[in-house]
């Protein structure tokens, strides 16, 4: 009886799908966090299986709705894309983010990231990086035999599981695909499909110019072979 009574308790738990809390402080905060996100979505485009999110609620343990995380930006091998509320974990086949990313703001307190480290260290994720933009300063931990370890050297880091880099070298964290090309923001994306589709319209009119052309120097021929033919000559027979 009392295993009955629980299973109906649980399965009237409602699991919020949002905190109440802003996505981000500020324009900068914001902007980061959408050039990670949008970038790891394009980099697993073709990966059915390999689900990127941000600021989507996660709930590891069924029952508890009090429990939850919503990292900036979350990336989860081997779940389906697709649409959701939240990431209620054990409709997911119990996996677990492999990789989080949080973006600090200046209203991000010491207390706030230590309990969100805890939290991903218990739960199970493998890689975490937090970047502030405002320092510029990057740190990473990587899951080893006791949980969460520090990654000592940030710079030109490779992550084990996206194969993404990270560059400190300039005056802001530079992160680059496994095939060399860095990070860009949609403004950027949008300025090179522009590029792109002026150069596609310029290559069609030349294109046009060219079968012009060619049209014309066929009708230039037709008419002389028409007027070579009045003459009384085959034009097939002059060379």
């Amino acid at each position: 009886m009392v295993s009955i009574l629980e299973a109906q308790k649980a399965v009237n738990i409602i699991y919020p799908d949002s905190d109440e809390q802003p996505m981000a402080d500020n324009t900068k905060q914001f902007r980061w966090i959408m050039v990670i996100h949008h970038n790891l979505e394009w980099l697993f485009a073709k990966d059915e299986n390999v689900f990127v999110a941000g600021d989507l609620l996660w709930y590891p343990v069924e029952g508890n709705n009090k429990l939850r995380q919503a990292p900036d930006v979350m990336v989860v091998f081997g779940v389906k894309k697709g649409d959701r509320g939240s990431y209620m974990q054990w409709k997911e086949g119990g996996v677990t983010p492999q990789v989080v990313f949080e973006i600090l703001s200046p209203g991000n307190t010491l207390t706030e990231m230590n309990r969100k480290q805890v939290f991903y260290n218990r739960y199970g994720v493998e890689e975490y990086y937090v970047y502030d933009p405002d320092k510029n300063d990057l740190s990473g931990w990587l899951r080893g035999d006791n949980g969460l370890d520090v990654i000592e050297t940030m710079a030109d880091w490779v992550s084990p599981q996206l194969g993404i880099r990270f560059d400190l070298s300039q005056e802001a964290l530079q992160l680059f695909r496994p095939d060399g090309v860095p990070f860009a923001s949609y403004s950027e994306i949008s300025q090179r499909l522009e590029v792109a589709l002026q150069e596609v319209e310029q290559e069609r009119q030349r294109a046009e110019q060219e079968r012009q052309r060619a049209e014309q120097e066929r009708q230039r021929a037709e008419r002389l072979a028409e007027r070579l033919r009045t003459m009384g000559i085959d034009p097939e027979a002059v060379d």
